[in-house]
């Protein structure tokens, strides 16, 4: 019998964490324990080597007539910074009630052994099940999957299948799932300007000289309406349309405004008009100002005119927005913009596509959907409806995940996403944990999944 939670347990003590080399050891050790542990299914694994981290590939092979569903997961997680913020220690799992504590047990160690469980139970139960199933576990995911895109270029014969399955989203209550049709894209990158050749003293120079924090922070103050609106011509071209039946689907949500407001603790909302903050959050794109720095930041006061100001920027983008059309717009104008007495550069980092997949049924536009995807979100929302005792909702997502628009671009393959991790499971933050209720439940969802997509015809 597979015992997900003690599997869970030693899987946190895996110190995974792909940002710091110093947590090499721990790496090795964690991508060896998924290995041990899914050819305890009996699957075919390998460790393919990659640049950075390597990934954990396994296979569960059959006729071809047999549907091929792809599980993904990564087992890297974040730092455990700071640690005098923890209750417990971050890689000794400790359960508090129907809660597990650790590193990585909400993002994603947890949420990807509710498909590795189910699997194993259904094996168990049918050990001929007529499926094929292909695990692939990265261990680049918090640090940007820098590794990914390559991966399923060079493996693409072996990964094509009728559908991704995973669970990296979140859901806003342990009785209400969300399926997520949607994930915003990406695209990051620096500005920086040059004054003086050096720091100058602001009594002998002060006032014979444009000051390079006050060009930047003019310049960011360009970026924006004051209703909340990017200020860049052209930004908004793409957007794709808000189909009704999105709309219907977040008024189900039942968060209100003032619960969210409360939540975020802040006075007000800054929404652009006709856009409550839900539908700001998963319809919209952003490009907000993620850092700013420049001149003396210690203690007390130094009196120097700075010789360069920098900022850090990120551009949230929805269907059909392109991250390179959108990174050139952005690099225009603050280029056009950037005034006269100082130098301005500008540097594109990471990006990834939005993406969007629209469950069968949902929508009056016609698209090309294998009915093998279609059993998926059919068999989804059945399963969610039975064990949870509320429907899902079908909702875009206001985060990024890459990956996924890469996995649709380079193979053709949508994705099924049910969200597992609860907004008080604090993801990336100290005294992270995983509703063990939700997991054992989530577990039965999966397994009826698999278990229908077994039944499909291709």
């Amino acid at each position: 019998m597979f015992d997900h939670v003690a599997k869970l347990k030693e899987y946190i003590r895996c110190e995974s964490v792909s940002a710091d080399p110093a947590f090499a050891p721990g790496m090795q050790r964690c991508r060896e324990f998924v290995a041990a542990m899914l050819r305890e299914l009996g699957l075919a694994v390998e460790i393919v080597p990659t640049a950075k981290q390597p990934i954990v590939l396994a296979h569960r092979d059959g006729p071809a007539t047999w549907p091929h569903v792809i599980i993904y997961g990564h087992y890297d997680v974040q730092p455990p910074d700071p640690l005098d913020l923890w209750t417990s220690k971050p890689f000794e799992p400790e359960i508090r009630g129907e809660r597990i504590y650790g590193r990585g047990s909400a993002d994603n160690k947890g949420p990807f052994l509710v498909h590795v469980a189910a699997l194993a139970r259904l094996l168990a139960e049918d050990p001929d099940l007529p499926l094929r199933v292909t695990l692939v576990v990265e261990g680049e995911e918090e640090i940007g999957s820098p590794s990914f895109h390559g991966f399923i270029e060079t493996h693409r014969a072996r990964l094509q299948g009728d559908l991704f399955l995973l669970s990296d989203t979140g859901i806003p209550a342990p009785d209400q799932i969300v399926i997520t049709c949607g994930l915003r894209g990406i695209v990051t990158g620096d500005v920086e300007i040059v004054g003086p050749k050096s720091d100058l003293h602001s009594g002998l120079h002060g006032g014979v000289l444009l000051n390079p924090i006050q060009a930047l922070t003019e310049v960011l103050a360009t970026l924006h309406t004051p209703d909340g609106r990017v200020a860049i011509p052209g930004y908004y071209d793409a957007v794709r349309d808000v189909e009704p039946w999105e709309r219907e689907e977040l008024e189900r949500l039942g968060t209100s405004v003032p619960q969210y407001q409360e939540f975020l603790g802040i006075p007000q909302f800054h929404t652009p008009p006709g856009f409550d903050p839900f539908e700001a959050t998963r319809f919209l794109p952003t490009l907000e100002i993620n850092g700013i720095g420049g001149g003396y930041q210690g203690a007390g006061s130094k009196t120097v005119i700075p010789s360069r100001a920098f900022a850090k920027l990120s551009c949230r983008l929805v269907s059909d927005q392109d991250p390179d059309a959108i990174w050139a717009l952005v690099d225009r104008a603050l280029r056009e913009r950037c005034p006269k007495g100082v130098s301005m550069t500008v540097t594109k980092g990471h990006q990834g596509p939005p993406y969007v997949v629209v469950p069968p049924g949902r929508s009056n536009t016609p698209r090309d959907q294998s009915p093998v995807l279609a059993t998926a979100f059919a068999a989804a929302e059945e399963g969610v409806t039975r064990v949870f005792g509320r429907r899902p909702l079908f909702l875009r997502e206001g985060g990024s995940i890459p990956i996924i628009a890469d996995i649709k671009r380079v193979l053709g393959l949508d994705s099924v996403l049910m969200g597992m991790f609860l907004p008080e499971d604090n993801l990336h933050a100290p005294n992270e944990s995983f509703n063990l209720t939700v997991m054992g439940k989530g577990i039965e969802v999966s397994k009826h999944i698999l278990k229908s997509l077994a039944a499909a015809k291709r």
